[in-house]
């Protein structure tokens, strides 16, 4: 698990082994990414947010969104003194985007091609 602002890139090899039971039949993970406690997964049907919650982290919720149904999403690169990054994602009849933070360690512009590349199609 990864620990207070050690965001990184997970091997997608790995993370389809690891949330194996999320995949419907021959779905594949393209990229993947460790937030702190939460996972985002891109894969080539879908988005999965994976949002641990509680103290231990054992309470999971698995957030899937159909590429079709972002409307439009923006990235807020890191400054100089925040270093943090952050998606927003915008999903068909909501106002409210599904916001992410990136601390260090993950490219957000990396994460900002994965999305437009399957957003676009």
């Amino acid at each position: 698990m990864a620990l207070f602002g050690n965001a990184h890139t997970i091997d997608a090899g790995n993370a389809e082994r690891d949330y194996a039971r999320l995949l419907g039949q021959g779905e594949r993970i393209y990229a993947a990414y460790q937030l702190i406690r939460d996972v985002i997964l891109f894969t080539d049907r879908r988005l999965v947010l994976v949002d641990k919650q509680g103290l231990t982290g054992k309470k999971v919720e698995y957030h899937s969104v159909p590429y079709r149904s972002i409307t439009h999403f923006a990235v807020e690169t890191a400054g100089t003194f925040d270093l943090e990054a952050e998606l927003k994602i915008w999903i068909s009849s909501n106002p409210t985007p599904v916001q992410k933070t990136f601390t260090k360690g993950v490219d957000i512009y990396e994460v900002q091609a994965v999305l437009t590349q399957f957003v676009a199609r």
